[in-house]
């Protein structure tokens, strides 16, 4: 037979349900604002390489495939991240400098669509 718990059981019980579930909330917060972060990053990241995608086009007078494969393949020659070669070819319009290394390979980049 089920024995009726006391009312101290009854509240013991409760509270162990009620921190079950507010680790479970706030984990499933947690969780939340780190996609939320990794979004917002992505974003932020996007911008310059459409930015950056769009200064090849222009540069280089090609398509907008194209102009990715060019930004592609500067990051795997300088072992450089895509979004920051897009933010370092952006910064390009403010200060005019970019890194020796992503100026060569850039203009190797180039010169291969020409070649296309």
């Amino acid at each position: 037979m089920h024995q009726a718990a006391t009312p101290y059981e009854e509240q013991r019980l409760w509270a162990a349900t009620a921190s079950t579930e507010a680790v479970a909330l706030v984990a499933e917060v947690l969780e939340l604002r780190a996609k939320n972060e990794q979004l917002s990053k992505a974003l932020s990241s996007r911008a310059a390489i459409d930015q950056a995608r769009g200064m090849v086009m222009a540069l280089a007078r090609c398509s907008s495939e194209r102009a990715w494969g060019v930004l592609v393949d500067v990051s795997q020659h300088c072992n450089v991240k895509l979004r920051d070669v897009a933010v370092a070819l952006v910064a390009t319009a403010q200060d005019g400098h970019l890194s020796e290394e992503m100026q060569r390979e850039l203009r190797r980049a180039l010169r291969g669509l020409s070649d296309r």
